[in-house]
């Protein structure tokens, strides 16, 4: 067997188009990455929805949650953000081969890689975001109570969350959106496409628990 066929066994690389931009995506299935290699459909509903609305990230900075192959935080970098992508430690090279393949030297300053692990790391990051993004992190139901402790550690009056998840096919995801989210957070439905659901989530201010 030759290297590439080595190398093609377990790093299976797909091509996405949205907004104009050609992004290719290698995922490390055969490095015990699990669900972190691969790109799952809210993912890509998240990348469609950027491009539906034409959205533009320029002098924002954003935060992903649970990045795995970093397609969205990639986007988003593309789009003119300054994107910080977080996973767990052993996702990180995944990430950085993706933001190396996709992002253009010049304009590789904008993204950034680090651990974050919900309910721990937080506070190793600033908490002055302008958006957190995070696609089909919603799936694990004994994370629940870390996700919204990390979400209310970043999210201030100002910031913006979008959420793409699978309320279909991930347990809890429902409950979670509905009614574990809600009593912290303003949560709407912005996209919804074959039971992938996109929330856009504000901080509830003091006024909005009257």
């Amino acid at each position: 067997m030759s290297d590439t066929d080595d190398r093609k066994r377990w790093w299976q690389e797909k091509i996405y188009e949205f907004c104009g931009y050609t992004l290719k995506i290698s995922m490390f299935k055969d490095s015990s990455l699990g669900v972190s290699a691969y790109v799952w459909e809210p993912g890509i509903e998240l990348c469609q929805h950027f491009q539906n609305v034409k959205m533009n990230f320029f002098g924002k900075r954003i935060l992903e949650l649970g990045s795995g192959t970093g397609i969205v935080g990639v986007l988003a970098v593309l789009l003119g953000g300054d994107v910080t992508l977080t996973d767990k430690p052993d996702v990180l090279k995944q990430i950085e081969h993706n933001v190396s393949a996709n992002i253009p030297s010049h304009s590789r300053h904008r993204a950034n890689i680090g651990t974050l692990v919900w309910g721990t790391d937080q506070d190793n990051y600033p908490s002055d975001f302008d958006i957190i993004i995070g696609s089909d992190i919603v799936y694990s139901p004994t994370q629940f109570p870390n996700l919204i402790k990390t979400l209310q550690h970043f999210c201030n009056e100002n910031t913006i969350i979008y959420l793409s998840s699978n309320l279909e096919f991930r347990v809890g995801a429902v409950n979670f959106h509905e009614e574990i989210l809600p009593k912290k957070f303003n949560s709407e439905i912005i996209y919804s496409n074959n039971g992938n659901c996109i929330y856009k989530i504000t901080k509830k201010l003091p006024i909005d628990a009257n």
